[in-house]
């Protein structure tokens, strides 16, 4: 019912959204440059990699040595209002259709992660990673790892019908406000390099 329910609305939600993803591309491009597109392999369903796809929200900027310079220094005035409205989410429907991804699970996180997860916090891939999630609504990037994935393996043995709907509605309502966007100090979440201690 749920993979039923994410195909329906993320195929509705294209469509409605087509004249707001047509002008995000044209606005990219113009300010940001080509591609358009954020893509890189995330982890899926029982750690499966697959190609997310994003807006872009940062340049290409590179110091002297041909190394990309800060996320911070990266992510442009644009590129925030892109990520604090999360309109550069919405290429993740696409993936969502194709049944990469559910509208709502854990975050699909670095691939580089997997050689970091306790075997507690590697069942957050029991489920279809989402483009919101329990994490999301529950302190979005200003939360510490751990408690991240606590939250993601509360969804995986709490998941149903109402929950996502309730995650969908908070989503919204986040979204409005702009809470939980970056961690304190930071331009986005710093990296996660396993639990310590």
């Amino acid at each position: 019912m749920k993979r039923i329910l994410d195909f329906i609305i993320a195929i509705i939600s294209l469509l409605l959204l087509s004249p707001i993803i047509l002008t995000l591309i044209l606005l990219i491009h113009l300010k940001l440059g080509s591609p358009v597109f954020f893509t890189q392999n995330r982890p899926g369903l029982n750690g499966k990699p697959f190609k997310m796809v994003k807006f872009r929200t940062m340049t290409d900027k590179k110091d002297e040595n041909g190394n990309l310079l800060p996320d911070a220094v990266r992510l442009t005035k644009f590129g925030r209002l892109l990520r604090a409205t999360s309109l550069d989410e919405l290429p993740e429907l696409w993936n969502v259709l194709k049944g990469e991804m559910s509208l709502v699970g854990p975050r699909p996180l670095l691939m580089e992660y997997l050689l970091y997860y306790s075997s507690e916090q590697a069942r957050r891939h029991e489920v279809r990673p989402g483009i919101t999630g329990w994490a999301q609504i529950n302190g979005r990037n200003t939360i510490s790892w751990e408690d991240k994935f606590k939250l993601d393996v509360w969804y995986v043995d709490n998941q149903s019908f109402w929950i996502d709907l309730k995650i969908l509605f908070l989503t919204i309502k986040k979204v409005f406000i702009r809470e939980g966007i970056s961690a304190e100090g930071e331009a986005t979440m710093p990296k996660f390099t396993g639990t310590h201690g």
